[in-house]
C-alpha cells in the first residue's frame, strides 16, 4: 500500500497561493487557484492536484499567452434572461469556474435552470470539483471544457485532434446516501494528468491509453506522445461534444488551441467552458410512486440500483467521498513522497517554506 504524508490544508494553500502570486495573480484569483488544487487533494484527485495546475499554468498559462493574471471578466448581451454568456480575457480558470457555477446557480433560483458560457477562457482544471460543490449545496449541475490540447486520435484517425474533453455531473443526493453522485470523466482513456502522475511515480500505463510519437501503443508514461478516446467510438462521440459545444460558443480549431507558436492572425488558441445548473424543484412531476417525496424516490431508486445482488457496487462520488473522509480523518492533504519533493520544487521557485518530509506525520 503506497504511504502519504499530511500537509495541512492551510500549509498547502499558502504555498500554491505563493507560487500563484509570484507569477502575477491577484490575492483573489491566487486564493481561488488554491482552493481548487485543495479540493482535488481532499477528494484523492491526483491527477488535477497544485502539481498539475501550476505545471498548466507554466506550459500555457501565464508562462505563455493563455493566460492573463488580473483581468476581467466580459459579460456579452444576450435576450435569454437564463442564460449568461461570457467573454474571461484569458482569466486564471479556476477563478472563472468558480464564478460561473455561483452566475448559474443564481440564474437556477430565478429561472429553475441557468446556464453559463465562457469563451476565451483558460482550463478550470478539475471539472468535479464544481459540479460537486452545486450538488452539495443542493443543485444538480453540469460542465465540459475544451481541453488545454489536442493530444486525442479520433476514433479511427491517426492525428491528434481532440482534447481530453471532460464532462462533469454532479447530483444532490447527500441526503439519500451520504455524498453526492459525482460522474467526472475524461474522454480519453486517460487522463494527461494521469500520465504525468504515473510517470512521477514511476509506474506504468494501462494498456490501450497511449501511444508513442511513432503511432505505436505504448505503455510507458515518459514515451506517451497521444492518448486514445474511451470506450473506441463512444468516447470520441462524447469528446467531440465538447468541441462542438465550444464552437458554438466561439471556441476555435482545436489543433491550434495553446499552441501559441501556430496561431495566426485572426485566430485563436483559447478553451471554452460550459457550465449548467437547475434545481430539482424545476423538474418535480409530484406524481412520485407510494407518495414519495422527490428526495425519498432519488433514495428509492439508487436502493434499488445497489440491491439484488449489487449491494458491492460502487456509486460514481463514492471514491472521492471516502478519500475525503479519510483526509479529515488523518487532519489535512495527503501526498506522495514524490508529489512533496515536486511540492518543494515549487517553494524553491517561489521562495516558500520547504515541506520537511521527517516532520509530516503518515497517514492512517
Amino acid at each position: 500500500m503506497e504511504t502519504f504524508h499530511v500537509v495541512p490544508e492551510t500549509q498547502h494553500n499558502s504555498l500554491v497561493a505563493a507560487a500563484y502570486r509570484r507569477r502575477g495573480y491577484s490575492a483573489a484569483e491566487a486564493v481561488q487557484g488554491a482552493r481548487l488544487c485543495a479540493e482535488a487533494s481532499r477528494h484523492g484527485i491526483r491527477t488535477h492536484n497544485g502539481l498539475k495546475a501550476l505545471h498548466l499554468d507554466h506550459l500555457f498559462g501565464s508562462g505563455a499567452q493563455g493566460c492573463v493574471p488580473k483581468v476581467k471578466i466580459e459579460k456579452i448581451k444576450t435576450r435569454f434572461r437564463g442564460a449568461q454568456v461570457w467573454n474571461a480575457n484569458r482569466k486564471l480558470g479556476q477563478a472563472t469556474g468558480y464564478a460561473a457555477i455561483e452566475a448559474a446557480i443564481k440564474l437556477a433560483d430565478r429561472y429553475g435552470v441557468g446556464m453559463v458560457s465562457v469563451d476565451n477562457a483558460f482550463h478550470y482544471l478539475w471539472g468535479g470539483g464544481y459540479v460537486m460543490d452545486a450538488a452539495k449545496r443542493g443543485y444538480i449541475a453540469y460542465t465540459n471544457c475544451t481541453a488545454a490540447l489536442a493530444e486525442v486520435v479520433p476514433f479511427g484517425g491517426k492525428f491528434p485532434t481532440l482534447g481530453t474533453n471532460p464532462h462533469s455531473w454532479g447530483f444532490p443526493t447527500t441526503a439519500a446516501i451520504g455524498y453526492p453522485v459525482v460522474i467526472d470523466w475524461a474522454t480519453s482513456v486517460v487522463a494527461m494528468g494521469r500520465v504525468q502522475q504515473l510517470a512521477r511515480e514511476g509506474k506504468s500505463l494501462p494498456p490501450g491509453a497511449a501511444v508513442d510519437e511513432a503511432g505505436n501503443p505504448t505503455t510507458d508514461p515518459l514515451k506517451a506522445k497521444y492518448l486514445v478516446p474511451f470506450g473506441a467510438h463512444k468516447g470520441y462521440g462524447m469528446a467531440l461534444m465538447n468541441e462542438i459545444i465550444g464552437a458554438f460558443i466561439g471556441g476555435s480549431l482545436p489543433t491550434l488551441r495553446n499552441r501559441w507558436s501556430q496561431v495566426t492572425e485572426g485566430e485563436k488558441g483559447t478553451c471554452a467552458f460550459f457550465f449548467q445548473v437547475w434545481h430539482p424543484d424545476a423538474m418535480n412531476g409530484g406524481a412520485f410512486a407510494k407518495g414519495r417525496s422527490q428526495s425519498e424516490n432519488v433514495q428509492a431508486v439508487l436502493a434499488d440500483i445497489l440491491g439484488h445482488g449489487n449491494e458491492g457496487c460502487m456509486l460514481p462520488g463514492q471514491v472521492e467521498a471516502q478519500a475525503a473522509a479519510r483526509s479529515a480523518k488523518n487532519g489535512g492533504l495527503l501526498f506522495s513522497e514524490a508529489e512533496i519533493n515536486a511540492f518543494n520544487e515549487i517553494a524553491a521557485e517561489c521562495r516558500q517554506p520547504r515541506w520537511k518530509l521527517n516532520e509530516l506525520k503518515v497517514a492512517v
